[in-house]
């Protein structure tokens, strides 16, 4: 690798990590002001104008708060619990090609992604989803409190029961594609139509699976304050929480880009049809691939109002609903899904 293309590399890789944690920390605000919106009452308004700068707020008084750690816990793993949470959120953006090859370099084309081209992209997407359960884990494990390991416990439970659902609902799309690159999906997409025409059953479990899979209502049993307290993140306080909150929304915004680039034709503005001769734009120029991102963030987005608009308007399930579904209702229907598909593209050859 040449020294150009490694600067190109760890440049494309400082404006994603930015870019994320700008985004997930706007999405505490967006996710205040839609609730605020949805309950018929006043969002943050104080903090600037229209209250826009209530998050940069917010991550100053959790900088300066102090870091309170119980004598009880182990100090290490408590501290490392939060790292491992957030890391592989950001990691998870490596591989998801937000944008359209922007610029070429020694031969090598390079978009809005460090690591799209990958031959396994799904697989590598799904194994780094599941590690992101040990933070959780680790962090109810390290507290030395037993509601916030019964919050860990949880969330390895609702991992295991529901991550099995979400890969066997992506399967659907690897056959039709016919490969695990998030390129060849895409592009398998741009030349015909949407998944989510031809696999809306598999849309609707994966998006059931990732609202399980990010711990958010009506899954949010590992943080029930019921019954739980605070769950997994009861002992934390001060950066330390916020890396752990941050950690929740960077994996939201991970699973709506991922269900965008998988169901939505990734950076495809115009459905069935091809956006270079609608728009009157040569294929892949710059402003083209300017408008494929921007349409790939704008449905990302939309899905992110999804995962928060549920949030607010549904109650939480009790624990044996939660496994019930994930194993009695979603790995049934799943595996139906591979079923009829494979018998669809195996009659239409």
């Amino acid at each position: 690798m040449s020294l150009t293309n490694l600067i190109v590399i760890l440049v494309q890789a400082g404006i994603l990590v930015n870019m994320m944690l700008m985004a997930a920390a706007y999405m505490v605000l967006a996710e205040r002001k839609i609730a605020a919106w949805i309950q018929n009452r006043v969002g943050p308004n104080r903090v600037g104008p229209w209250g826009l700068f209530q998050s940069f707020a917010d991550v100053f008084k959790l900088y300066i708060k102090e870091d309170i750690v119980p004598a009880a816990a182990d100090y290490k793993f408590h501290a490392l619990a939060p790292v491992i949470a957030i890391g592989v959120a950001v990691t998870t953006y490596a591989i998801i090609p937000f944008s359209g090859p922007l610029i070429e370099l020694d031969g090598v084309k390079y978009g809005l992604a460090m690591a799209p081209n990958m031959n396994i992209g799904i697989l590598a997407v799904l194994a780094m989803t599941s590690v992101g359960v040990y933070g959780v884990a680790l962090a109810g494990w390290s507290s030395n409190n037993k509601y916030s390991l019964m919050g860990g416990l949880r969330s390895a439970a609702q991992m295991i029961s529901y991550e099995l659902s979400m890969g066997l609902a992506i399967i659907g799309v690897v056959l039709i594609a016919g490969s695990l690159n998030l390129i060849d999906i895409i592009q398998a997409q741009t030349d015909g139509m949407w998944f989510i025409f031809l696999q809306p059953v598999g849309f609707i479990l994966f998006l059931i699976t990732a609202l399980a899979e990010t711990n958010r209502a009506p899954f949010d049993l590992p943080e029930a304050e019921p019954e739980l307290v605070g769950g997994y993140h009861t002992e934390y306080s001060g950066m330390k929480f916020g890396l752990l909150y941050l950690a929740e929304y960077a994996n939201i915004l991970a699973s709506s880009a991922i269900m965008a680039t998988l169901f939505l034709g990734g950076w495809d503005i115009i459905p069935f049809l091809d956006d270079s001769t609608v728009l009157g734009l040569a294929p892949f120029s710059l402003p083209l691939v300017i408008l494929g991102h921007m349409a790939f963030l704008g449905k990302a987005f939309a899905l992110v109002f999804v995962f928060i608009w549920i949030r607010w308007s549904l109650p939480r399930f009790r624990y044996d609903q939660l496994m019930n579904l994930g194993w009695k209702v979603l790995l049934p229907i799943s595996l139906v899904n591979i079923i009829v598909t494979g018998l669809v593209i195996l009659f239409l050859q």
